[in-house]
């Protein structure tokens, strides 16, 4: 009944914060004026009524609407179709004989049960559901006028609600829901759901339905139209071993492996509609989706799921059916056995015709096992392909008995080497979606051209969170950075790719944000802009666990993304990050511990019942990330230690291996959740991938060294190690000149890091003292005097100057440390004492450099979204009058990137692009000052013909603008390898950090100011960093960090050890720099 309080017109300011993720609100736990209260107060127990007539999905759908009051209030709603006596809605089906799958026959007929109806009874009646069309209460509703559905009729999967009095006799009134077609009814339902509390994952993620006794229904008309794509799904793929496992130990097997039966699939079609989702690629590599349970197929239409089948699946039929059910009936080769083919194709074909209506329909054809067609030339295969898909057509629209074969759905995904067959001629019917696929790792290869867009078929993506091959799988938990999918699927809508969206998940669970994060966008991405991640986090947070947390969550929701993106964890090695180089190591340490303490705060401060939930989409990864880094840089730390013969080494192997324990226990701590719930989920490999592209058998460590301590160092008991180098004196080794007692340490300069460091270490037997001085007084070490023996810690001195008893500038010199012990033996014959070396640089840029970045240590090192201005471009038309640099933050390695946007911006040239500009100050004169671009991967997303591009310029300040280099650093795709350098650019997770495709080399004549100028030709280029490499750039995965720049830093206080102190840093120690959207002309940076 409807509800009139004191609030009135104030309702808005007291509803509650139940709602959709995204979506507009509805439901109030809160009366209000007008508001009709569908549970608690007069509502003992409500019930929903659907119509007899209406699809078995909805019907279906409506049945969990009234267990999800049930979880939500603690009584089970009831379910009616207005008809005394009914019995349940039935889905009749006849399956298929899986016992033959080369001759098609059926077997006995079956059916599906729907929810049990309850007698009518309107006064208890709050909700209606109905599709138009194929409801006699909606269509009922409509004739009389009491609701309005122009607005969706007609439309794809679109929905209107709303309160109506006196809906049907009995009734005073009921929020009614009316679907445009049985989809949108279904989104409709579940949007109730979700905003009365019930999360879609609340089955797979455990998340606790939130408890309240009263429910109202706003006084408001919602009106949902059709989604930003059409077709949204998921591929479960690569479900060996974890998800293969899990279900063979919940279902029993089918005649032909595990039980995915139709059990699990409802489970998974069940998600997949909470989630706004519409299509699904079923498992194929020990699996056979319609032959392992007969009930399948016709599960996913009862579903109302539109089902597909991979790149390699064509017309219906299981990767494995070929191999399984037609040996010794020739080849997978269309070109030497196409009867047997077509024949295959046409029992696909006809086991799907009862379920057309939901069908789309994959086309074309690769090789067997998800590999290329072999054995003919490209002009052969592009001629075969267009025979094979001419018949395929033939036999659709055949077998299907229609007579406009446009009219069907269709497909043809361009995966890998089938995306290259366009560039050979390749003619796709204009009616069959192009769906374009991304590289595997996240990076979209090619998007609609300019005179694609018109295809009566559109566009679509294929999209990775999982992977197998090469540089190597990923597929153990989530290393997806949610904001790098907005900015590559907001590109590709953009341009018009919007027609179908597929995502492969793998084993799914550990996936949970990055998938619902992919269908929120898909299903709204004007709601779920390219910079909403961070709005789109607390939402998340605030549905699956509660408002006052949402914040912090999504933080760590953020960092994480960044984290575990940056270097999925099997390309993790001891190499991968610097232990001695910009304290990389260490600051990537700090990083993940300080994220697994934030988690696991929030996690103890959850309620019980929340807790499996934030442990297995958040606390899980945190820690299991946090471990594999622990694993692999303290394993490059050993090797560190060992090659200076530091006792340490040995420790470093008993904390690893304390670590791998730590490894085995939280799968352990995962597999015992929920009483085994979950059990086989973590079984995938992770630890040991040994330079192969293919997942280790079983989880090893890296290789470690043990270091002999019985005796001593032939060198002495004490060592010296300096920041910078593998070397260690004194003694000798590969790293430094024999007979040397004397290591260098990075220069110390005003403008550059605060510290540098040395380390005291023990590679003997006994307890020794020490003692550091330095030369000069202005020299300050953190520590003077210290012990180091067998049973005590090393120790790291950092290196400091007092600038203000410095000499002044200019001043040039190397300042020595000598370090000494009391600890010398017959070591004294052959080793002099060591020392320290410090080079002190103290210089400072001309008075009129007021803005700008300026070199230390040999470089100078920029976030590229740290531009100083924005320069209009030479040339101004229609096609760039909108064009301008957006920073993307919270993205990349890092903190940010900027690029050009609009996003569906046509390539520019350097006359009619915008450029960035920064401004430096170099001290060095060099003729060779290379500067690297460090750019997210993108590809030649427009054709290899029209490649990614970008021009740069480095010149005196003040003086003409030279002709800008012009750099392309994708090369072509051919067959099915990919770009030269691509492996290396995805592992590291940009173009720059291997190989000069993206340097630029160019003279310094002297010392002075100079503008560095970069014009992005193309949205795709999006500047992460940029670092000016003057002879001082030592190795690391990140580069130096951010230099200083004048006009926001203050000398002295910027700390510039790591890539923690850079402004932009995710989780680093400086304060964010804030940085509105620039406009052309405009500075951009904010202090």
């Amino acid at each position: 009944m409807l509800v009139s309080t004191a609030k009135g017109a104030l309702w808005l300011a007291f509803t509650s914060a139940v709602a959709a993720l995204g979506q507009e609100r509805i439901i109030t736990l809160n009366s209000s004026l007008s508001a009709l209260q569908i549970a608690g107060g007069p509502v003992s127990k409500g019930q929903i009524l659907v119509s007899s007539n209406d699809y078995w999905g909805v019907i279906r759908a409506a049945g969990d609407l009234a267990l999800d009051f049930g979880r939500v209030t603690g009584i089970n709603y009831t379910l009616s179709n207005g008809k005394p006596s009914s019995g349940p809605a039935s889905y009749g089906y006849t399956p298929v004989n899986n016992l033959n799958n080369t001759f098609y026959t059926t077997t006995a007929a079956a059916n599906f049960t729907g929810p049990a109806y309850a007698e009518p009874s309107p006064a208890d009646t709050v909700i209606i559901a109905g599709t138009i069309g194929h409801s006699i209460v909606i269509d009922g509703l409509i004739s009389a006028g009491k609701i309005d559905v122009s607005a969706i009729k007609g439309k794809w999967e679109s929905f209107v609600s709303l309160v109506v009095e006196s809906p049907v006799p009995g009734t005073s009134a009921a929020l009614v829901i009316a679907g445009s077609d049985p989809r949108g009814t279904i989104f409709g339902i579940y949007d109730i759901s979700e905003q009365i509390g019930v999360s879609p994952w609340y089955f797979w993620a455990d998340t606790p339905p939130k408890p309240s006794k009263n429910l109202y229904a706003l006084p408001i008309k919602k009106v949902q139209g059709p989604p930003s794509v059409k077709y949204r799904g998921f591929f479960l793929n690569d479900e060996q071993p974890a998800l293969t496992n899990w279900v063979a130990t919940h279902w029993a097997d089918t005649p032909y492996g595990a039980g995915f039966g139709v059990e699990f699939h409802s489970l998974i079609f069940e998600l997949l509609l909470r989630l706004r989702a519409n299509y699904f690629w079923p498992t194929l590599w020990a699996s056979m989706f319609e032959v392992d349970d007969p009930g399948n197929q016709p599960l996913a239409d009862a579903f109302e799921i539109v089902l597909g089948t991979s790149h390699t699946e064509p017309l219906m039929r299981a990767q494995n059916e070929f191999g399984k059910f037609y040996q010794g009936k020739g080849p997978w080769a269309y070109n030497l056995n196409n009867k047997t083919i077509d024949e295959y194709f046409r029992f696909g074909i006809q086991r799907a015709k009862p379920y057309a209506r939901n069908s789309l329909w994959t086309v074309g054809m690769r090789g067997t096992g998800d590999t290329a067609i072999e054995g003919l030339g490209v002009e052969h295969i592009v001629e075969m392909l267009q025979i094979l898909v001419k018949n395929q057509r033939e036999l659709v629209a055949s077998g299907l008995g229609v007579s406009d074969i446009t009219t069907v759905p269709q497909a043809w995904c361009l995966y890998k080497e089938v995306m290259t067959y366009l560039f050979h001629g390749l003619e796709v019917p204009d009616d069959v979606t192009l769906l374009w696929a991304d590289d595997n790792w996240g990076n979209v290869r090619r998007l609609p051209l300019k005179n694609e867009t018109s295809r009566a078929g559109g566009a679509g993506v294929y999209y990775h969170f999982d992977y197998v091959g090469d540089p190597r799988n990923y597929k153990w938990i989530n290393t997806i950075q949610l904001s790098k999918t907005a900015e590559q699927l907001h590109m590709a809508h953009s341009r018009g790719a919007d027609r179908i969206w597929i995502v492969n998940v793998g084993d799914m669970k550990a996936l949970e944000l990055p998938i619902n994060h992919f269908f929120d966008l898909a299903y709204d991405t004007k709601r779920w802009g390219v910079d909403s991640t961070s709005d789109w986090a607390k939402a998340w947070a605030t549905r699956e666990f509660a408002p006052a947390f949402a914040a912090d969550i999504a933080e760590i929701v953020q960092k994480y993304s960044m984290y575990a993106s940056r270097r999925k964890y099997e390309l993790v090695e001891p190499q991968t990050y610097s232990v001695i180089n910009y304290n990389e190591g260490d600051a990537i340490l700090k990083q993940w511990a300080d994220l697994v303490a934030a988690a696991q705060a929030i996690h103890d401060k959850l309620p019980a019942a929340n807790q499996p939930t934030f442990f297995q989409t958040i606390l899980h990864a945190a820690r299991a990330g946090e471990i594999v880094n622990k694993i692999y840089i303290n394993g490059a730390k050993n090797n560190l230690y060992a090659a200076q013969r530091r006792n340490a080494a040995n420790a470093v192997i008993s904390k690893v291996l304390s670590i791998s324990d730590e490894d085995s226990g939280l799968t352990d701590e995962w597999d015992r959740l929920l009483n085994g719930k979950w059990a086989h989920f973590m079984d995938q490999t992770h630890l040991g991938f040994d330079g192969y592209w293919q997942q280790p058998m079983r989880n090893t460590l890296p290789s470690m060294i043990y270091v002999q301590t019985k005796f001593p160092s032939v060198a002495g008991h004490v060592g010296i190690g300096v920041e910078g180098s593998n070397a260690t004196v004194q003694g000798d080794d590969r790293y430094h000149a024999n007979s040397l007692n004397r290591l260098t340490l990075p220069p110390l300069e005003p403008y550059g890091p605060i510290t540098r460091y040395f380390d005291v270490f023990s590679r003997g037997t006994k307890e020794c003292e020490w003692t550091a001085s330095p030369w000069v007084p202005w020299i300050k070490l953190s520590q003077t005097t210290g012990r180091v023996g067998p049973g005590g810690a090393d120790a790291r001195v950092y290196v400091s100057i007092d600038w203000a008893t410095a000499p002044a500038a200019p001043y040039s010199n190397t300042v020595n440390i000598n370090v000494t012990t009391p600890c010398r033996g017959m070591d004294k014959y052959g080793f002099g004492s060591p020392m320290v070396l410090l080079p002190v640089n103290i210089r400072s840029p001309a008075k009129n450099f007021t803005k700008g970045f300026v070199e230390s240590d040999g470089h100078v090192a920029i976030s590229g979204s740290h531009f100083q201005a924005l320069v209009a471009p030479a040339k101004s038309s229609s096609d760039n009058a909108n064009v301008t640099y957006h920073k993307f933050a919270n993205y990349g390695r890092t903190g940010s990137g900027v690029g050009l946007v609009p996003q569906n911006t046509e390539k520019l040239t350097v006359e009619t692009a915008p450029a960035l500009e920064y401004e430096l100050y170099l001290f060095s004169n060099h003729s060779a000052a290379n500067v690297t671009l460090f750019i997210t991967p993108a590809l030649n997303y427009l054709g290899d013909w029209n490649p990614l591009e970008y021009g740069i310029a480095l010149y005196p300040k003040g003086g003409p603008v030279p002709k800008a280099t012009l750099v392309r650093p994708v090369g072509e795709t051919v067959g099915a390898n990919m770009p030269e350098g691509w492996g290396l650019a995805v592992a590291d997770t940009v173009w720059g950090r291997h190989g000069n495709y993206t340097t630029s080399s160019f003279k310094v004549p002297q010392e002075g100011a100079y503008t560095l100028r970069v014009w992005a030709l193309m949205p795709g280029i999006v500047v992460q960093k940029i670092v000016v490499d003057l002879g001082g750039v030592r190795p690391s995965f990140f580069g130096p960090p951010e230099s200083f720049l004048v006009g926001r830093d203050a000398l002295g206080s910027n700390n510039q050890t790591s890539f923690l102190n850079e402004l932009d840093t995710l989780g680093g120690a400086a304060t964010p720099t804030k940085c509105k959207r620039a406009s052309i002309g405009v500075y951009a940076d904010e202090e």
